[in-house]
Order: structure tokens, then C-alpha cells, then sequence
């Protein structure tokens, strides 16, 4: 087993884990603790919420470095892994001569990429070509090479989020083109698609064959570590659509892509939950994120019943400390859940709660 340095337990929390993921532990909660960070507050002051240019790699990697070594001492659920934002949907559409937009996130310290639509209409589809010379994706590569040096044994890469079904084709055309062009040119949709899924096997298969896996698992932003090659999806598009759309153009893409790999997770915002119970049953799941979205109930205040519609699918929820030390207290927190606990005060009362965490057993 290799240890990381900046987690002194992690055989133990890799046992916890594995458990959770294997949908073994319902009776258990677990929980990332966030605390005030230095580094962050660094981050706000050197990027307010704008756009900006791509970062020097070496200086995401110390913020990353930084950023994780102030929590060397935290004894809760969390890996300690970087997530490149740089890439996090911009890369696919930039290798395609997209135009890649970066914009800074003060709270999160993300650095995040997007790309207005490649293609005025369908008429340009069959000018689009990967390349693997092209400056973008030399400059994947070469971030997560400084990225893996810089971690040392110290810390690992987080996987980062697909591109593929609709969303692909929302970078080709925008949004309200590819829901026209559903009804108007389904055939060109299904195209797209399928050269998205291919696009996206070249970027996650690149992504694994250089960062490795870790321990035979996959670090992960929100799930922590899973066995396995794990991608990360997203459902997005069929969040504004009723279920039997996503039924006839989401759940296949969806699981022909966690297919290729050892499954995966995705997240739902706060206008997708009609689709917990469709979702629940995508072949290859290992766990959902649940946001949190202005105009809906807050995950955390209904996490029973989410929970209960998406059955012994592992789930992952943010809340704020009080809010959560206070149902913990109460015993009133369903479990296979991954509570993402914001605002904790210090160091000393968030490994209080961690014990009592760990002790907790649900029912």
C-alpha cells in the first residue's frame, strides 16, 4: 500500500471507503471537513471572480500543495487530491480550435475553463478532427506531469468531469440548437455523440494512463477514492427535460461511457432530482453528488428522502458545521451518505465531530 503523507491514515480511510462504495455501510455517515484556509484567502486576494488566462501550471500545483498541507492534521473522510479546473470542460471543446475561456473562484480556489459553440451549424461537423499535437492537449499532459511531481507521495490527482452526450454537443452548437436539433436532426445528434464519446475515451484514457491510479483506485473530488478506474459524469442537459427524454437520450451514452471504465458518478443540481430514481438505476453508478441550486430546498434539509428515492446509492451532500453538528447530535443523519461540511470553526472541533462520526451508526 502506498501512503500519502499528506493523509497519516489513509489505509484506514481506504478501508472506510471501500466499504461505502460497495454499498456495505447504511448504517454508517461519513464527512469531509472544510476549515478556514490561509491559502485560500491568498487565492481570493490574487483572483477575484473574473475572467482570466490560463494559470501557470506550477503555480496551480503549489496552490494545490498548499492548500492540502494545512490539512495534514484533519482526521476526517477526505483524500487529499487536486482537481485540474483548468480542464474541467474546456480541454475537449480546445482541442477542437475551440476558443477556451478561464474564469476564477474565490470560494473554491477553482480555476475553471469553458468554450463558446465551436460550429456556426451542422455543416462544419465533419471539419472536426482530434489531434494529439495540438497545444491543448500538450498542455493537459504537461500539467498533470507537473502536477504529479509536485505531489510526491505527498498527495494525488482527482479525476475531472466527462464532456460527452449532450453535453458535447452543447459545446458544438450551444444548448438551445441541440434541443432543436433533437426534433430537426436527430442524425446529426447522434453523430455527435458518438465522435464525443470517442473524444472523451481519448481524454479520460490519457488522464489514467498518466496519473495512474492510486492504491487500484481513483481519487475523487467529492467520493474521495474508489476502486477502479472511476469517471466522473454529468447529467445536466436532461435536468430541464422530463425522464423519458433522458430515457431516450441520456441513459445510454451514459452508460455506454461508465462501461468503458469501472463505472461512475455523477452529480445532480437542485432542478434534476425528478431524475434521482432514473439515475439510481444507471448501469455502473458508484455514487451521487447532490447540489444545491438557488429556488429548491436544500439537499441537506431533505437528505432522508432524497436518500430513500435513490435506495443504497451512495450519496454525497454539502451543509455547513452547525447545521450538521447539530443532527448528529440529534442522531437524525441517514447513512451512505459523504456529508461535505463547510465552515467548520477550527481543527479541535472538527475532529470532535469526527469521533462522534465514526461511533455513529443510522436506524
Amino acid at each position: 500500500m502506498n501512503p500519502l503523507a499528506y493523509k497519516p491514515n489513509c489505509q484506514e480511510l481506504m478501508d472506510r471507503l471501500r466499504l461505502l462504495y460497495q454499498r456495505q455501510s447504511e448504517d454508517r455517515i461519513f464527512a469531509v471537513m472544510t476549515l478556514p484556509s490561509p491559502t485560500l484567502q491568498e487565492f481570493r486576494r490574487r483572483y477575484p471572480q473574473a475572467e482570466c488566462s490560463y494559470p501557470d501550471p506550477a503555480e496551480r500545483a503549489e496552490f494545490w500543495d498548499n492548500l492540502l498541507a494545512e490539512r495534514v492534521a484533519v482526521e476526517d473522510d477526505s483524500m487529499p487530491c487536486a482537481y485540474l479546473s483548468e480542464f474541467d470542460q474546456g480541454l475537449y471543446g480546445g482541442l477542437l480550435d475551440g476558443e477556451v475561456r478561464f474564469l476564477a473562484n474565490p470560494d473554491t480556489g477553482w480555476i475553471s475553463s469553458m468554450v463558446p459553440p465551436l460550429l456556426k451549424d451542422w455543416s462544419q461537423f465533419d471539419q472536426l478532427r482530434f489531434d494529439p499535437a495540438h497545444p491543448w492537449w500538450k498542455r493537459f499532459q504537461r500539467q498533470i506531469d507537473i502536477f504529479l511531481e509536485r505531489a510526491a507521495g505527498k498527495w494525488g490527482i482527482s479525476h475531472f468531469i466527462l464532456i460527452d452526450a449532450l453535453n458535447f454537443v452543447f459545446e458544438l452548437i450551444g444548448a438551445t440548437d441541440t434541443y432543436l436539433s433533437i426534433e430537426e436532426r436527430p442524425d446529426m445528434i447522434r453523430r455527435a455523440i458518438d465522435f464525443g464519446h470517442e473524444l472523451n475515451l481519448q481524454v479520460q484514457g490519457e488522464f489514467f494512463d498518466r496519473a495512474g491510479l492510486f492504491n487500484g483506485g481513483t481519487l475523487s473530488n467529492f467520493a474521495q477514492w474508489m476502486p477502479g478506474r472511476i469517471v466522473s459524469e454529468s447529467l445536466d442537459p436532461y435536468h430541464m427535460t422530463s425522464v423519458d427524454y433522458f430515457e431516450r437520450w441520456g441513459r445510454a451514452p451514459v452508460e455506454r461511457m461508465l462501461a468503458e471504465f469501472d463505472g461512475g458518478i455523477v452529480h445532480i443540481h437542485g432542478n434534476g432530482r425528478h431524475l434521482l430514481e432514473a439515475a439510481a438505476s444507471i448501469k455502473g453508478l458508484k455514487a451521487v453528488l447532490l447540489m444545491d441550486d438557488k429556488g429548491f430546498p436544500m439537499a441537506f434539509d431533505i437528505i432522508a428522502d432524497l436518500k430513500k428515492r435513490l435506495g443504497e446509492t451512495p450519496v454525497a451532500v454539502w451543509t455547513d458545521c452547525a447545521r450538521f453538528a447539530d443532527r448528529l447530535d440529534r442522531r437524525d443523519l441517514p447513512g451512505g451518505v459523504m456529508y461535505l461540511v463547510g465552515n467548520a470553526p477550527n481543527l479541535s472541533t472538527a475532529n470532535r465531530l469526527m469521533e462522534k462520526v465514526r461511533a455513529y451508526r443510522a436506524g
